[in-house]
């Protein structure tokens, strides 16, 4: 019965949640094991998975693992005010389609039509696209709440049935469901008819330890202990009321940074130095500076 579900409703990547960790550790993503559990839950259900949080805490950094572990070709939707259907699902090739009927203008209407509304005219974005995909596919909704209510009443049919209406052509239906990740920074808040169709997984800024984990994985060459420090000072920059916070990714940056000034620690003069890796409106690099300085 667990094969069955496996083979018909999921995409098969990972056969355990201690199988997720491991293989997305080997594909360069240190996953807790709430992330971990999620995940092998989304890929054994079919169920697409919805991660929230603020920006820079690994969440399509995620999708990109997952997609290097199936060795899964990954195919982005990056969404944005004003996308719309032509962008998300298809749209005909009207320039194609009008040098059609220039060209068969001895035809009838209804032949010229079934010929124009064809595979060859249709135009797939990347919804349909990862539909219709034979080979595994992640397929990464990225920044969910940049787009409209319009968009999602889009995605329903696709998170529901992993299917795509075309009206020309009929119900494309996919043959091999692909594994859906949707990222959200809850700039606002999405449809409960959306939330219902989606494993739900909320990122925060990694724990210390996990972080100083991925610092070591991420840039090896760093000394153990400038990484405890680097950590410790990105943990405490977060705690100011900044208005941006630095990400995972930045604090990586910012080692790789550290070698390459070819400093051996963290004093006050590299950490001002080299603030504008992590921290990007001025007004945050100065309050950092007086605040990291009077401690």
């Amino acid at each position: 019965m667990t094969e069955d579900i496996r083979r018909t409703a999921g995409t098969g990547f990972f056969d355990s949640v201690a199988d997720v960790g491991a293989k997305l550790a080997e594909a360069g993503y240190l996953a807790s094991t709430a992330v971990a559990t999620t995940v092998f839950l989304a890929d054994r259900l079919g169920k697409p998975l919805l991660v929230e949080g603020p920006a820079g805490v690994g969440k399509t950094e995620l999708a990109k693992a997952v997609a290097r572990v199936g060795a899964a070709r990954l195919v982005r939707l990056q969404c944005y005010e004003g996308i719309d259907e032509a962008r998300a699902l298809y749209e005909w090739n009207h320039a194609k389609q009008l040098l059609r009927i220039t060209a068969g203008r001895d035809e009838s209407w209804d032949e010229a039509r079934t010929d124009i509304f064809g595979e060859e005219f249709l135009l797939t974005r990347p919804l349909l696209t990862a539909i219709r995909g034979e080979e595994p596919t992640v397929l990464l909704i990225d920044e969910m709440d940049k787009a409209d209510l319009e968009v999602e009443g889009l995605l329903l049919e696709v998170l529901s049935d992993f299917q795509v209406t075309v009206p020309e052509l009929g119900t494309i239906t996919a043959t091999r469901r692909p594994f859906v990740l949707l990222t959200s920074n809850a700039s606002r808040e999405l449809s409960e008819a959306l939330r219902r169709r989606c494993l739900f997984l909320h990122l925060d800024f990694p724990e210390p330890e996990l972080e100083e984990r991925i610092v070591r994985l991420k840039v090896p060459a760093l000394d153990e202990v400038l990484a405890a420090s680097l950590v410790k000072i990105v943990n405490a920059l977060r705690a100011m009321e900044l208005r941006k916070p630095p990400s995972v990714a930045e604090t990586v940056d910012w080692a790789r940074t550290l070698l390459a000034l070819g400093a051996d620690s963290l004093d006050d003069a590299v950490v001002r130095e080299s603030l504008g890796v992590v921290l990007k409106h001025q007004d945050d690099v100065l309050k950092a500076a007086r605040k990291l300085t009077a401690a």
